[in-house]
């Protein structure tokens, strides 16, 4: 049982919000010279790399049912998909305008939560998401008249890690975070890997295998890295803070976005799209408020009566 430390877990999701940003840069740099799958290959080859070990030396238990597995696979599934989608918007959108977009997933998840969780969501927070999808639409104008459909991407990325989150949800309290993460690496490693071999006899671009320079390879290696400190971050920041306390937090990723966008790519949204951007922000901070109060409420509402 960890006690809780509210600065620790801030600082480390704050962390967080700079390492993942910096995994999308470097996504988005690769974008122009290696193939998408071998990019996402090696990223969670990388993963699995780095986390194995770790699993191994710490002598962590791992021991699931058979529906968790599948579960398991499932999730692997969609984590695949969410990052493929992420790191081909950025071959074609701006950094910060990729991001905020993807932010929209809170949204989603809320939805769903009604939807497959039957969990209870009021007008307040209907509206909220309203808004929210109005501030994606101002961010998506522009890249959509630029570069067409692939501008919707990163919305399917936030529909895809809602998903995504759901199955974490329903497995959390089976397994260990960093075992099932070592997992879901090697899982990724072999569903990816048919595809590529696939793509590179059928000519696929995207799917291609090539020898990368030595400055691709180290951004290559550098993208697992990066992805994976950026989860154990996150992790570890849950386990010193509550989530209400963090979720706040996160949007700190959209300012580092922009600024690593305006440094290494000289990207800047422009005036519609940081409006859209603020408007995201404003309404995803109103939705997790909102989430806050209600908790407590219940809470207050459930707690014993004092003594007389």
């Amino acid at each position: 049982m960890h006690q809780d430390k509210p600065i620790l877990g801030v600082a480390l999701m704050l962390g967080f919000c700079i390492v993942a940003p910096v995994g999308d840069a470097v996504a988005k740099l690769l974008g122009e010279s290696v193939p998408l799958g071998q990019v996402v290959l090696i990223r969670f080859a990388v993963q699995a790399a780095i986390l194995i070990p770790l699993v191994l030396s710490s002598r962590r238990v791992w021991r699931v049912r058979g529906k968790i597995w599948w579960l398991i696979l499932w999730r692997t599934c969609l984590h695949v998909a969410g990052i493929t989608a992420m790191f081909t918007a950025l071959k074609y959108l701006p950094l910060a305008d990729a991001v905020a977009i993807a932010f929209v997933m809170p949204f989603f998840m809320l939805i769903l939560g009604g939807l497959v969780l039957n969990e209870q969501v009021g007008p307040r927070r209907l509206s909220a998401c309203a808004v929210g999808f109005l501030g994606t639409l101002l961010v998506v104008q522009p890249s959509f008249v630029s570069v067409g459909w692939p501008a919707l991407l990163p919305v399917a990325v936030a529909a895809i890690f809602s998903l995504f989150m759901l199955a974490t949800r329903q497995i959390a309290k089976e397994t260990d975070p960093i075992s099932l993460q070592a997992v879901s690496g090697v899982l990724a490693v072999l569903i990816v890997l048919p595809l590529l071999i696939f793509g590179s006899a059928s000519g696929f671009a995207p799917l291609q295998i090539i020898r990368p320079d030595a400055f691709d390879w180290t951004l290559l290696l550098g993208i697992g890295v990066l992805g994976t400190i950026a989860h154990l971050l996150m992790t570890w920041s849950l386990r010193y803070a509550p989530a209400a306390t963090l979720a706040p937090m996160q949007y700190l990723e959209i300012p580092f976005a922009t600024l690593l966008g305006l440094v290494i790519f000289g990207d800047l949204p422009n005036p519609l799209a940081g409006l859209g951007i603020v408007i995201i922000m404003g309404a995803g901070l109103y939705v997790i408020l909102r989430e806050r109060a209600i908790a407590r409420d219940l809470v207050a509402t459930s707690a014993p009566p004092a003594a007389p």
